[in-house]
């Protein structure tokens, strides 16, 4: 059993994160400050020091020089926030043997470790090229997994995929463009009991209506003009499994009623076939409009509606995981590096201030985009200001420049709350001021 020495002087961190090594068989000793930590390597021998870069009484920098000059065999992971990753990479260099950026997960702690004690004794150059390849590994343990946030609302997200994933419940997923609603989709097949079937996902969207029926149900050769063949629909394809229909508004009225009656009575009939075919398939719809208001006009059915819509969950924008954007730019960044074949290690300062500053209104999708873009005209270790697209910054200042706080600033408030229909948090985020501040301000200025 591998002997760790964990040095955090955030003590809650500290003990949720020895019951979690502990859990997976590694003996730790815990440190709250460098002192002690000092203290405690001269009593006993360890296989591995894990320390936080920032001590109240002392830097991480530092405290890893002294341990790597007395004690050259044992190794060091430096814990750290991304602003100082280039401070952490500058580490790995004089000696250290890796980094951690917080927020971390799981996995990455896991792997890191894990690779570390198996490299004791590599030389520097070997120790920056592992960076590489233990993002690698990260990636791979996370690829074919829901990325779990911090955020209130990633949990809360996180916690409604658990609760509903194991029924069989019809599941409709509501948020803007771009937040991963088929991610959603796909992690509650993967956690229920059809996980071993088919997932297939359609984006109805992209479905002529006169080709709907063929599309979801199947036609038998000769059905119609073009129909030279047999074709089994998304739903026979499915059975047994789970179907997602993404943008589930866009069908037309008759697609509705055709939908409607598969879902009712389980079964269907492909196009030209007097056979019914029994279908055991989970609905999983997903919409970014109001589909209560589109059965009011009459839009969508409310008969449909209610079938679709057992259990309803929010999938949140980016500005609403705004704890969650480093977690989602290092995921994103090591997918682009292993497509792209890169070795891009994290972003520089500046750029991360612009990106935690950008209110990204196409949310993941574009972050992915942004940064797949970016590993790809990264030539050196980090992403820089120049490998971000113009708009990006023109989209940043015209917000920035429209709600910053001025003379106008009891109308500049107004404005921020009509913008996010009185949502107070929204409101204060556009403002870039915090929550208490914003509230202060409408008592200050008699604003309900």
């Amino acid at each position: 059993m591998a002997k760790i020495l964990l040095i955090e002087d955030d003590v809650p961190f500290c003990k949720l994160l020895e019951k979690f090594l502990v859990k997976n068989s590694y003996e730790v000793t815990i440190s709250f400050s460098a002192l002690e930590a000092k203290a405690k390597i001269k009593e006993e021998s360890y296989d591995l020091i894990l320390t936080d870069l920032r001590l109240p009484d002392y830097d991480g920098i530092e405290l890893m020089s002294e341990i790597k000059a007395e004690y050259p065999d044992t190794p060091v992971l430096l814990m750290t926030g991304y602003s100082d990753v280039n401070t952490a990479v500058k580490a790995i260099k004089n000696g250290a043997a890796d980094y951690i950026s917080k927020p971390f997960n799981p996995e990455e702690v896991l792997i890191v470790i894990s690779n570390t004690l198996a490299d004791k004794g590599s030389e520097k150059s070997e120790k920056v090229e592992k960076i590489s390849k233990n993002k690698k590994e990260i990636l791979k343990a996370k690829s074919n997994s829901f990325v779990q946030g911090i955020s209130s609302a990633s949990k809360k997200l996180a916690e409604y995929i658990q609760l509903v994933s194991p029924t069989n419940m019809s599941v409709l997923i509501i948020g803007e463009s771009g937040t991963g609603k088929e991610v959603i989709a796909k992690s509650i097949h993967e956690n229920s009991s059809r996980k071993q079937t088919n997932f297939i996902a359609v984006d109805c969207g992209s479905i002529p209506k006169e080709l709907a029926a063929s599309e979801f149900f199947g036609h038998v050769k000769g059905s119609f003009t073009g129909a030279i063949q047999d074709k089994i629909g998304f739903f026979e394809a499915a059975n047994g499994g789970t179907i997602f229909l993404d943008e589930i508004g866009n069908l037309s009225y008759e697609n509705q009623i055709q939908l409607l009656r598969a879902l009712q009575e389980r079964k269907i009939k492909p196009v030209g076939s007097n056979k019914e075919v029994d279908v055991d398939i989970r609905i999983i719809t997903a919409t970014n409009e109001d589909l209560r208001e589109a059965v009011k006009k009459g839009d969508f059915r409310e008969d449909l509606y209610h079938r679709i819509n057992e259990f309803s969950i929010h999938s949140p924008s980016l500005v609403e995981r705004e704890e969650d954007l480093m977690l989602f730019l290092d995921f994103f960044l090591e997918k682009s590096n292993q497509e792209l074949n890169k070795d891009v290690i994290g972003f520089s300062a500046e750029v991360m201030k612009i990106f935690q500053n950008y209110r990204w209104p196409g949310n993941l999708r574009e972050l992915q985009n942004c940064i797949k873009r970016a590993t790809l005209l990264t030539q050196g270790d980090f992403v820089e200001k120049s490998a971000l697209p113009a708009e990006f910054f023109h989209s940043e200042q015209s917000l920035s420049e429209e709600f910053s706080l001025s003379e106008n600033e009891k109308e500049t408030i107004l404005e921020a709350l009509n913008r996010t229909n009185n949502n107070k948090t929204e409101a204060a985020k556009l403002l870039k001021i915090n929550r208490k501040t914003l509230y202060n301000k409408l008592k200050s200025y008699g604003i309900n």
